[in-house]
């Protein structure tokens, strides 16, 4: 069943079983107030085991691209596009977030982005790879993230 993300009223419907709950759903809905206010998109997400084709093409990525593999297991997870890009979120029980954003025209924009949730560690997997920079949110408190630039066809 899908979930249209309300980032006024913020629920943690779908994440219940990560530690860092609360913190995970603000994250969501702070991306939610975000495609909402930028592109009048509404952030609708489903649970993982109904997206494996998003979640698939996630972790093909990190592994093209990184030799990554992410433990924690997802707990839900979104695709859309808006203005010629295709974005990809997967929520995780750890409390990670990352979202691909793939210009769909050659040459275009197409990076992957790592947020953590306020209280948890750096994934064991991402913790000696990648510098992450905070951000304050009213919504999810303090957010670390980071990325890398995609140089692969996906």
């Amino acid at each position: 069943m899908s979930y249209a993300v309300d980032f006024v009223t913020v629920s943690p419907i779908g994440l219940e079983s990560s530690p860092v709950v609360d913190a995970l759903a603000g994250l969501r809905a702070n991306e939610a107030r975000y495609f909402k206010n930028k592109y009048d998109h509404v952030f609708t997400t489903e649970p993982a085991s109904e997206a494996t084709a998003i979640v698939d093409w996630v972790a093909g990525i990190l592994k093209d691209e990184r030799d990554l593999v992410i433990a924690s297991p997802p707990l839900e997870a979104t695709e859309f596009e808006v203005e010629g890009t295709r974005w990809a979120y997967v929520f995780y029980e750890s409390g990670l977030s990352i979202n691909v954003l793939y210009s769909l025209e050659d040459g275009g924009k197409r990076a992957v982005g790592f947020k953590l949730s306020d209280g948890m560690d750096v994934p064991e997997e991402l913790a000696d790879r990648f510098k992450f920079a905070r951000q304050k949110s009213k919504l999810a408190g303090t957010i670390r993230g980071s990325y890398f630039v995609i140089k692969r066809e996906h």
